[in-house]
């Protein structure tokens, strides 16, 4: 590995020892460093925290603790996410929103939350499989034809846009009392409601898309460089690709299930990953998967410490993204390089 990139690795991990002592202190109930340190000491010698620490012990390890975990672990599934996708297709537009991930698991959760159960499991599970579904219709669809990347792209555009009628349809003849605000609110994405149920459940689908797409992380090079040369190496390009599609699906649909949907966390981070430790996905994957967690932690710490309360993430992630990504491309003077 190059300096640069050493460098680079040494950097964001320390970004994110730093992002995570913040996210651990910082919210409504704040807890100074030196009470932090008294309770992990305290854990780790399996003594009860009373008295004056009963409180901030409650806050961090049943609250603070489980929404930090999955800050970190939803941030690296969708960055992941987003590199894998952008290399597979050779678009650095492409997101798994753009494949009817988010659509479908928006119209997951409201077929839930109108006909089902409002139960936590109800309606990450119904989003989940709604999310799996669509991308499953996009590569029936789509990987076929002369050009598949093109094909996937538009089969992608066609079953976005038909989950996005039906979950306008459910919108529409939903309680607008109580449904409709559910809907809307689990939509826009947040942490505030994570428990360590929900962390443990996205986990254990997280952790194997990440396991399975770092071990496969070098194929993504080879898909890169064109069909053509692919398969002039040997590389079966339908399996890959499948392979791909099937393990970012389920880190994006677990991600997305738990936490609602998180905007631009996908692109920008793979944008700016590859900005930072170039185009070799064998540097790339690991790297965004951090980027990935630190530009989540602290947008969620943001969230938490604006005034008037805490408002949905995708606000906050959506606004400071935009921006950031034209600002990247007009720097790049239109060139990617994947």
């Amino acid at each position: 590995m190059k300096l640069k990139n050493t460098t680079a690795f040494i950097v964001v991990i320390a970004l994110l020892g730093a992002a995570l002592v913040l996210a651990l202190t910082n919210g409504q109930y704040h807890i100074d460093t030196a009470t932090l340190w008294k309770l992990i000491m305290l854990k780790l010698g399996g003594i009860q925290a009373d008295g004056d620490m009963a409180a901030p012990s409650t806050v961090l390890w049943s609250v603070r603790l489980p929404r930090t975990l999955m800050a970190v672990i939803t941030g690296a599934a969708l960055a992941v996410g987003g590199v894998v996708f952008q290399g597979m297709m050779r678009n650095p537009l492409v997101s798994p929103s753009f494949l009817g991930i988010s659509h479908g698991a928006v119209f997951g959760a409201s077929i839930a939350l109108i006909f089902l159960s409002k139960s936590a499991l109800v309606v990450e599970g119904s989003a989940f499989v709604w999310a799996l579904i669509a991308v499953a219709l996009v590569y029936a669809i789509g990987n076929r034809g002369i050009n598949t990347l093109t094909t996937l792209v538009i089969a992608g555009v066609i079953i976005s846009s038909f989950f996005m009628a039906a979950g306008a349809f459910l919108k529409y003849i939903a309680d607008p009392y109580e449904e409709l605000p559910a809907i809307t609110f689990w939509a826009m994405g947040g942490l505030n409601n994570v428990l360590w149920p929900n962390v443990a459940r996205a986990f254990s689908i997280i952790s194997v898309g990440l396991l399975a797409v770092y071990l496969l992380r070098w194929r993504l090079n080879l898909l890169a460089i064109g069909d053509e040369d692919a398969v002039s190496m040997g590389l079966n390009i339908k399996v890959v690709r499948g392979m791909f599609m099937l393990f970012g699906t389920l880190m994006v649909a677990a991600a997305s299930s738990s936490c609602g949907i998180i905007m631009w966390v996908d692109l920008i981070v793979a944008h700016i990953s590859r900005m930072i430790i170039g185009p070799d996905h064998r540097n790339l994957i690991p790297f965004a998967a951090l980027m990935g967690a630190v530009f989540l932690l602290l947008t969620d710490t943001l969230v938490r410490l604006l005034p008037g309360g805490e408002i949905p993430i995708s606000i906050v992630t959506s606004f400071a993204g935009a921006p950031l990504l034209g600002y990247l491309l007009i720097k790049q003077n239109n060139e990617w390089k994947y």
